[in-house]
């Protein structure tokens, strides 16, 4: 974990307990969970509620925090992992059931082909021999109708587990997908970039990090509201995700604050396509839309590394960590790679400071 990204959480974790403190709310775990993830504002239904809340001069109590933890933090993926889960459940008991009635059949019928073999073994009259074959061919059609029965509910169950097979896949997805811009979530990104440094340290491809913030993000969600800010985020979800390429992965990281990892990508190559983002966002011009009303351009820094072979994960989003603040020391919208630290430092190191 980079310094400024400890600095990041530590302030999340420090406005959760003051909340906590203030409201009077018991520090359990599952209440810190809440308002740390109101802290961060990941989840804008949730802190659309809270601020609600604030706004009728109220803070939340200890009933009601549980009450929103419920209903925000127990996700209807979970839900629907459980549902899953359970139908999986009855589906497999079926399944059992159905093989156990049909060995407790072939048992049945294997005793009875023992015991015609031994019959068959002694001198039989016609009639007695008519009844043995009456009687073998009563049991085989027992087993094959139980056989049928088998394969039906087989076949019902193939069904159901591919369905279920679907639904797992759906919530997975789900689960992988940030919930306000729909891109990759930070969970998402924490397994896409471990993979992509597997890869690259196997073919010794080139693997490049892009960081991005969107510049003066809370001064711009101050003045016109949370609606126009989940609108500024979504905007530049989408913008960063339609400027990369199929293997490319972009995700939320947290806040304002966004990641591409760029496999096969080396480092001028990262720079190109961080510079081809920065413009595309600088070009559009953010309407409200309830009013129409132009609120102008929105902005954002950029900082880029490039994967090292004694690299991991956490040093390869540190250097671009200190990339993208440099960025924002040097002036904002702008574009920072690691072999350019250097000369943003001389010149941070003339007054020019970030906000």
């Amino acid at each position: 974990m980079s310094d400024q990204e400890f600095k990041r959480a530590l302030g999340y974790a420090t406005a959760a307990f003051d909340l906590l403190k203030r409201s009077g709310i018991p520090p359990y775990p599952q209440f810190y969970e809440l308002l740390y993830t109101y802290a961060t504002g990941v989840n804008p239904s949730l802190n659309n509620r809270i601020n609600a809340i604030f706004r009728g001069g109220t803070m939340p109590s200890a009933e009601l925090a549980e009450t929103l933890y419920y209903e925000f933090m127990k996700s209807d993926a979970n839900e629907r992992m459980s549902s899953v889960s359970q139908r999986m459940h009855a589906r497999i008991e079926a399944v059992h059931d159905a093989i156990d009635s049909a060995m407790t059949t072939a048992n049945a019928y294997s005793g009875s082909l023992q015991s015609a073999t031994g019959d068959l073994e002694r001198d039989l009259s016609e009639d007695a021999m008519r009844q043995l074959a009456q009687r073998l061919l009563s049991e085989t059609r027992r087993m094959q109708d139980t056989n049928r029965q088998l394969e039906k509910k087989l076949e019902a169950s193939r069904d159901d587990i591919a369905a279920l097979q679907r639904d797992l896949d759906d919530v997975r997805r789900e689960s992988m997908l940030d919930p306000l811009t729909k891109i990759a979530n930070r969970k998402s990104f924490d397994e896409g970039l471990a993979g992509a440094i597997d890869d690259a340290k196997r073919t010794r491809a080139p693997l490049s990090l892009v960081l991005v913030d969107i510049d003066y993000f809370k001064k711009f969600n101050d003045t016109y509201g949370h609606q126009t800010g989940d609108q500024v985020l979504r905007l530049v979800a989408m913008t960063l995700k339609s400027n990369i390429k199929g293997r490319d992965l972009a995700a939320r990281y947290g806040g304002e604050e966004f990641v591409a990892v760029l496999p096969s990508t080396d480092l001028d190559g990262a720079v190109i396509a961080a510079e081809n983002v920065r413009k595309a966002i600088q070009a559009k011009e953010l309407l409200k839309r309830s009013t129409n009303e132009k609120l102008g351009r929105v902005t954002a820094s950029f900082g880029v590394a490039m994967f090292r072979a004694d690299d991991n994960a956490s040093s390869l989003i540190e250097r671009a960590d200190r990339c993208l603040y440099a960025a924002k020391r040097a002036g904002r919208n702008r574009v920072v790679a690691e072999i350019d630290l250097v000369e943003i430092d001389v010149t941070a190191s003339t007054g020019v400071s970030a906000a």
